[in-house]
Formats: structure tokens, C-alpha cells, sequence
């Protein structure tokens, strides 16, 4: 992750956040899958349900379901 991010508190409390949000998310991808999220420097700032609508409406841009999980 960026350092643009912030320091590494900062940087490792967005990685937990978007592991733990993907976690609920991974069964969207077929086996296999590798995928890479990318965190910018708003991440540090946003809530964990602004990840979440991040993270859904980048996969409806990919074509993926969207569906109950935390957001």
C-alpha cells in the first residue's frame, strides 16, 4: 500500500478494513481468481460502508453480482 495513504497505522487499519469487507465479498470471483485492490489516499478517511459501496460499485463495473454482504 501507498505511503500517499498515510503512515503505517493508518496504512494497516485500511488494509484490515478492505480484508475484512473483501472476506464477505470473495465468493463473487470463480476459484482461482487473483485480484488486487488498490487503496487510494481518501481510503483513510472513509468509513467501512463508503469501502464497501467502493468496493460494490467497482465490481458492478466488472460485471460481478452484487449481493448482501457488509457494505
Amino acid at each position: 500500500m501507498s505511503k500517499a495513504v498515510g503512515n503505517s497505522v493508518v496504512r494497516h487499519r485500511v488494509s484490515r478494513r478492505l480484508r475484512h469487507l473483501m472476506r464477505d465479498r470473495l465468493d463473487r470471483f470463480p476459484p482461482g481468481s487473483a485480484l488486487v485492490v488498490r487503496a487510494l489516499p481518501a481510503s483513510a478517511e472513509a468509513t467501512s460502508d463508503q469501502l464497501g459501496g467502493d468496493l460494490d460499485s467497482a465490481f458492478r463495473k466488472l460485471g460481478l453480482p452484487v449481493h448482501g454482504g457488509a457494505a
